[in-house]
């Protein structure tokens, strides 16, 4: 398994992406030769950064239009229409920059027919990589110890994702099993204890154990583990396994210790000098490009309906420091006059007809970016909640009010990672993602997390 980004992903999905990158790179190189003969290098001294920029452009657009998503690409019909939006957008974006940039064009005869290529190759290293999957060919084997909801999740998320890279050999508990919960799952059912463990793992070829035991005082098995992991063979505590499989813990079933005795939740002094540095450089940024936009915005509030352009509400900060937030008003005017405070809802009847419009796009969160500047808010970091719903989430969630240890954001892995939630039990679900980035936060993680909300933002996901 490889560590990208604090998540661990399956070696053979690397290969994918990696294997797709070079297709690609060399269907540019074999165009220019077939066009061009066996001198294209001497012709064009750049064109392997020229190649390199067509091929970057190229997958690029294949991961914003969801084609390393494979559970979206589970048809071949769907994998053609997105591959040909990819394709089509990528050549729209490569003609900018051909246009602005005269010296980037490669020849037109060579694009075309690279596209060629790109296709036909695209589809066949695809089929070959789904036959891989269906086939199971590379999957880590494991044995799931236990069978309460813990279990029940890890294996509801192996048996969902195609390319997640573990299959579940066998499910084993000291007690019996129910085997409701692993409905779906092809494993064999052990009901009969942990006795022989070990000679059973080594007989399946066992990569690793995840022990999803929940209650311990009944019985849990040293002796039998100390065995295997002796033998070796890796044994993983469940929470553990369920955090680096999802990108999420479950607040339910973690404990003290666990958050005490595991890794990350690091804080160097350089650490908040890199956050900080990229917080000022990239809201700055920002701010003069999208001037012209956030001024037309400006004023179609105002036309549009009574009251100030602006919104501002006080949200509770780092280390729980009260200040004021500040967005694009997309709400009629005293919106909670009547109501109090609420969550907005799907369809909201208090949403403005341009309020409507920059909430899908996300324009109206643009404003936080002064408190970015002013130091109040990171840009990526738990998204911030007000105190008259910190005191109900606290009461109602565990560890909710860890979240205050780092500074809101702007955007952040749980919303990424989440739709739009406006329950106590999507804010459960959205801690889950938060105390992992809390856990695992690296600018590398707020590079795909900016990554992913430019994404969500261009195809305007979970507004309400």
């Amino acid at each position: 398994m490889l560590r990208i980004f604090k998540q661990y992903y399956p070696v053979r999905n690397a290969f994918f992406v990696v294997g797709e990158g070079l297709f690609i790179f060399f269907s540019v190189i074999i165009s220019s030769w077939l066009l061009i003969g066996h001198e294209f290098f001497i012709e064009d001294h750049a064109l392997l950064l020229k190649t390199l920029l067509i091929s970057v452009v190229c997958q690029l657009f294949l991961y914003y239009n969801d084609l390393y998503d494979l559970n979206v690409t589970d048809t071949y019909q769907e994998l053609f229409i997105r591959l040909l939006q990819a394709l089509g957008a990528s050549a729209i974006f490569l003609a900018i920059i051909y246009f602005l940039f005269p010296a980037c064009i490669i020849g037109r005869g060579i694009f075309i027919l690279s596209i060629c290529f790109v296709i036909t190759f695209i589809v066949l290293w695809r089929v070959g990589y789904t036959h891989v999957l269906n086939r199971g060919l590379f999957d880590k084997k494991i044995v799931l110890l236990g069978s309460g909801e813990l279990a029940g999740n890890i294996a509801k998320e192996i048996s969902d994702s195609k390319d997640c890279g573990y299959r579940i050999a066998a499910v084993v508990n000291g007690q019996n099993i129910d085997e409701q919960r692993f409905k779906g799952v092809s494993a064999r059912i052990c009901k009969n204890g942990y006795d022989g463990l070990c000679k059973e793992a080594k007989e399946l070829k066992i990569d690793k154990i995840v022990v999803a035991i929940e209650e311990r005082r009944i019985g849990f098995p040293i002796r039998q583990l100390l065995q295997c992991r002796v033998d070796g063979i890796e044994v993983i505590e469940g929470t553990s396994f369920y955090e680096m499989l999802t990108g999420k813990l479950i607040v339910e079933k973690i404990n003290p210790s666990w958050l005490i005795f595991s890794e990350g939740f690091r804080k160097s002094w350089m650490r908040r000098v890199i956050k900080r540095t990229g917080d000022l450089l990239l809201s700055i940024i920002m701010l003069i490009l999208l001037a012209p936009i956030l001024i037309v915005v400006a004023i179609l509030i105002k036309l549009d309906s009574k009251g100030p352009v602006f919104f501002s509400q006080e949200r509770v900060g780092e280390k729980r420091k009260p200040y004021m937030v500040h967005k694009f008003r997309s709400m009629v005017q005293d919106a909670e006059k009547q109501s109090g405070p609420v969550w907005a809802q799907s369809n909201d009847s208090r949403v403005t007809r341009v309020g409507r419009f920059i909430r899908k796009w996300r324009i109206d969160e643009f404003p936080q970016l002064f408190n970015v500047i002013k130091g109040e808010m990171s840009f990526v970091g738990p998204r911030p909640e007000r105190e008259f719903f910190v005191k109900e989430l606290e009461e109602a969630i565990p560890y909710y009010g860890e979240r205050f240890s780092v500074k809101p954001g702007v955007t952040g892995w749980a919303q990424v990672s989440y739709p739009y939630g406006a329950s106590v039990e999507d804010a459960k679900e959205k801690l889950n993602y938060d105390l992992f980035y809390i856990k695992n936060m690296s600018i590398f993680m707020d590079m795909m997390v900016v990554m992913r909300t430019v994404k969500t933002v261009l195809f305007g996901e979970g507004a309400r």
